[in-house]
């Protein structure tokens, strides 16, 4: 692809693990902090964006990555729930935001389903409406919202479904 074309998506691998937690770290706090307050969001990267975590995933091959010019620009990791499954990160640089490689990285995500795979879900804080939006004009509708343990509004969890496309 050339550069003109905008960044390169494709499935992680062993090499990226190191640049994925780079940008989870650079990015995960920024963008939630406002939404769910910095000791949730510290949490999230915590927790989430460990070399233990993302290697693991990555080594499942549940990631995939965007690049531009040599730098991570977007990072997607599915996963399951039970027999679910479920996008648990989609993320892009704050610069390449509004060019569609969100949708890119969400159509690189659902390739990877099995072939038997009917739906797939996808989480996202209720704090975080942007997403909320992103992810209903790509097809997703609200199935239910879990509230937190916590009691914090911003910190309950909306789950979304669509049909495997």
């Amino acid at each position: 692809m050339a550069a003109s074309e905008g960044p390169v998506v494709r499935n992680a691998g062993p090499g990226d693990v190191a640049a994925i937690r780079r940008f989870g770290e650079a990015h995960i706090r920024p963008h939630y902090t406002p939404l769910i307050g910095a000791a949730a969001a510290d949490e999230q990267v915590r927790r989430w964006w460990t070399e233990t975590h993302v290697g693991a995933a990555v080594a499942g091959g549940l990631v995939v990555v965007a690049e531009a010019g040599g730098d991570l620009v977007g990072v997607g990791q599915r996963g399951r729930n039970g027999a679910d499954h479920v996008v648990y990160k989609l993320y892009v640089h704050p610069r390449h935001r509004g060019g569609g490689l969100g949708s890119r990285l969400l159509g690189a995500l659902a390739a990877q389903l099995p072939a038997d795979a009917d739906r797939l879900y996808i989480e996202h804080f209720a704090a975080n409406a942007r997403a909320g939006v992103f992810y209903e004009r790509e097809g997703f509708t609200v199935v239910k919202t879990e509230p937190s343990p916590t009691g914090d509004p911003a910190l309950a969890v909306v789950w979304r479904v669509r049909a495997r496309r």
